[in-house]
């Protein structure tokens, strides 16, 4: 069984020899959270003791799993928001001690990277893209379990810069969606600049971007005019993609890597997914996407994470705590 409340979603999953899933419900709290225009982390984490208790009665239905038959529990112990960890955490150790079976504090990333063999065999050494709301990161697995961050944004996350370019368009939260469907529809451009930083860096910067929209927007304003909000969407959407595509591709074929995982929240964006199979496709290389019902935050992608742990024999004492910054080589196998 696994946990998952990292940020506004309350979930939880029985999944089989970390591939098989038996049930993985899903709670977001999207609704609540768009009338303050991003997630209230008080507000998160409230709603979270709400849902728990729910969503662990309905995986278990929804399995048609008795607790009984639980051999562990995982739970994401990081990073997140630590209200809305500790209310996950919690009740995974109740469930460890009321049932007497091992529990697995679990890296949230490492959940996105590993949802990928829930439906595809994953071979070594791969890279992994993480695009999410809070992270943007190349990832290095030489081995299954073993990571290294060769590059991550030095400012706003991907899905941070959706967000905040959403907003200014005029879009409601979250945003991302809004100026991807936008982005795709459109048949203008309104050309943005591209971050590439330092010809070796590994490393993203999306606040330069974002800055680069609200000028577009402003400037557009400031003459009397309306903005052209569909090609400054798509302008931005491009600018991401290349910048993305580019430095992934680059770290493939630097470190010999057989596959290109795509991870995260923004893995379910039409226009990265599109660009990505055809580049990858170009140039022979295999590339993993998870269906969209495992790219946002979700229990099952814990559970396939979990695994690697289970497999190996090792659990988490009962006395951890919850890590906002937990750190993902440190949670290596």
């Amino acid at each position: 069984m696994s946990i998952e409340t990292s940020c506004d979603e309350t979930s939880v999953a029985l999944v089989r020899d970390g591939r098989e899933v038996l049930s993985n419900m899903v709670s977001s709290q999207i609704d609540v959270h768009r009338r303050f225009g991003g997630v209230v982390p008080e507000i998160a984490s409230r709603k979270h003791v709400e849902t728990i208790t729910v969503m662990l009665e309905q995986a278990l239905q929804e399995a048609d799993v008795m607790m009984a038959d639980v051999d562990a529990i995982a739970v994401t112990q990081g990073p997140g928001l630590v209200g809305s960890l500790l209310v996950g955490v919690v009740a995974a150790k109740s469930l460890s001690m009321a049932l007497d079976i091992p529990l697995i504090g679990t890296h949230h990333i490492a959940g996105h990277i590993y949802a990928n063999r829930l439906v595809e065999e994953i071979e070594y050494p791969c890279m992994a893209l993480v695009v999410s709301g809070g992270h943007t990161e190349l990832v290095l697995l030489e081995e299954e379990g073993k990571f290294q961050v060769i590059g991550r944004t030095r400012d706003d996350a991907v899905g941070e810069a959706y967000d905040k370019v959403a907003r200014a368009v005029g879009f409601p939260y979250p945003g991302g969606p809004h100026i991807d469907r936008l982005a795709v529809e459109s048949t203008e451009e309104v050309e943005m600049p591209r971050a590439w930083l330092d010809p070796e860096s590994y490393d993203f910067s999306f606040s330069g971007l974002k800055s680069a929209v609200l000028n577009a927007v402003n400037q557009a304003k400031m003459k009397g005019d309306e903005p052209n909000y569909a090609g400054i969407a798509r302008g931005f959407q491009l600018s991401v993609i290349d910048v993305l595509i580019g430095k992934a591709m680059r770290a493939v074929q630097q470190y010999g890597a057989k596959q290109l995982l795509l991870c995260g929240g923004v893995a379910a964006n039409r226009g990265l997914r599109a660009a990505l199979a055809e580049r990858c496709a170009a140039e022979g290389i295999p590339l993993l996407i998870p269906p969209f019902e495992y790219c946002t935050d979700n229990a099952a992608m814990i559970g396939a994470a979990a695994y690697l742990k289970w497999k190996h024999g090792q659990s988490t004492p009962l006395d951890f705590k919850a890590e906002p910054s937990f750190s993902l080589e440190a949670w290596s196998v």
